[in-house]
């Protein structure tokens, strides 16, 4: 059972490694669900001693993207190879909500370049565009043609806890031919029924709310940053707790089945 986490910041990165999780999706503004991740972020995550996959998703909203948007998200993936990170998620959908097969091909074969180039394959998994299809089950099948590892989805619904029955329907339509990575709300106290929909990987941005007055930062009047717009009165922040938890009952519970 792999744990993986979602960061946006430095921080995060520590704590998730802390905390014992297997793999990181590194990204930007994980308010907004997850951007692509600044060049220094992408720097600092080099020495993380875990897999590290970068996120490339242009700006927030939905999927469908312009050319030069997919020209930005193409020099993300050449970004994410060039700093030696495992993998990328990406995603991409026509206005209809049908995976845009086109691009996420043109993607797929430029990340597989990439890979051959430096030598080591380029991890590829499709984000939670998948979850905005009307046919999830065909888009399954899609992904799998296109040659994604895994899928990233929260079962069509906001929250996977609530789309229970479609990442079991995907886990067992995918058949051991694409990993479902279940993601979105997971934490320790739901894990155990997202596990047994049978899915082999969980994400989660294992995050505690903190004020915005605990600050680490050298500033005496957090007041003063909200007021101006520069911070807001609370914010979630990557918790190695949080992290140790959700691996620790993913741990028992698998334990319990096998």
């Amino acid at each position: 059972m792999i744990l993986e986490v979602c960061v946006d910041d430095i921080a995060g990165l520590d704590a998730a490694v802390a905390g014992g999780g297997d793999r990181i999706e590194l990204c930007a503004a994980l308010a907004l669900g997850g951007l692509t991740p600044s060049p220094s972020l992408i720097a600092a995550a080099k020495t993380v001693p875990i897999p590290v996959h970068l996120l490339a998703r242009p700006r927030e909203g939905g999927f469908h993207y312009t050319a030069r948007e997919s020209a930005m998200i193409a020099a993300d993936l050449a970004a994410a190879s060039d700093a030696g990170l495992a993998g990328v998620v990406i995603g991409a959908s026509r206005p209809d909500h049908t995976l845009d097969t086109d691009l996420l091909a043109a993607l797929v074969a430029h990340a597989c370049a990439l890979g051959a180039a430096r030598g080591t394959p380029l991890s590829l998994t499709l984000h939670r565009a998948i979850d905005l299809c009307a046919d999830m089950p065909t888009a399954l099948d899609t992904a799998i043609a296109l040659g994604f590892e895994r899928i990233l989805t929260s079962g069509g619904e906001p929250k996977a806890i609530d789309g229970i029955a479609m990442l079991a329907t995907l886990h067992r339509r995918a058949a051991g031919r694409i990993t479902i990575l279940a993601g979105s709300g997971i934490d320790a106290g739901n894990a155990a029924q997202i596990i047994a929909t049978g899915v082999g990987e969980v994400h989660a941005s294992c995050g505690s709310l903190v004020a915005s007055d605990t600050n680490d930062g050298p500033s005496p009047s957090p007041a003063r940053e909200r007021l101006f717009g520069f911070a807001a009165a609370a914010r979630r922040q990557t918790d190695a707790t949080c992290v140790r938890n959700l691996k620790a009952v993913l741990q028992k519970t698998v334990g319990q089945v096998a």
